[in-house]
């Protein structure tokens, strides 16, 4: 783990370097967050990688959450994903799924895609797979702007846990 004495020290290029993933496969929002050191804390660094996100226009948003890939989906069958999704998806059993339970998160994959242009996401960590299969469902029935701000919030808390997994307090 990483004291903020540490990350504060940091050049911005080793900064980026360094927490590129906590977004997935968004590096912009940490060289926005480096620019707001230095941190008083962990939880000060938290905010600020929140706020890059919540600042951000629409476009960059909807493009963020259009970089997370699918739970339980062909790029983890595959072994294609970035080392904190594939982490957080095997701590919650979805790289064990059944092939009829893989089909149900495929179908619901499809399903919510089609009807919201972006991935489900959803911040696994301390979930089961049935807890995450009925937010899937639940999901479902809400409305594209609602999903949009439950999909931006659920990027947060994934933002919250990467840098809690890394970051001194």
């Amino acid at each position: 783990m990483m004291t903020i004495g540490h990350i504060n020290r940091l050049s911005p290029d080793d900064f980026i370097a360094t927490f590129a993933d906590i977004a997935e496969h968004s590096p912009w929002v940490a060289a926005r967050a480096a620019e707001r050191r230095p941190f008083s804390h962990r939880a000060a660094m938290v905010d600020a990688f929140q706020q890059v996100v919540r600042m951000a226009d629409e476009a960059e948003q909807f493009a963020l959450l259009r970089a997370h890939p699918d739970l339980a989906g062909r790029a983890a069958r595959a072994g294609q994903l970035t080392s904190d999704s594939a982490l957080e998806q095997k701590g919650v059993g979805l790289d064990t799924l059944s092939d009829d339970e893989f089909a149900r998160f495929h179908t619901l994959n499809e399903d919510y895609r089609s009807r919201f242009g972006i991935p489900f996401i959803y911040a696994v960590k301390g979930a089961t797979k049935h807890d995450i299969l009925a937010a899937f469902e639940a999901r479902l029935n809400a409305t594209q702007c609602e999903e949009f701000m439950t999909a931006l919030t659920q990027v947060l808390r994934i933002i919250r846990f990467r840098l809690t997994d890394r970051v001194a307090d």
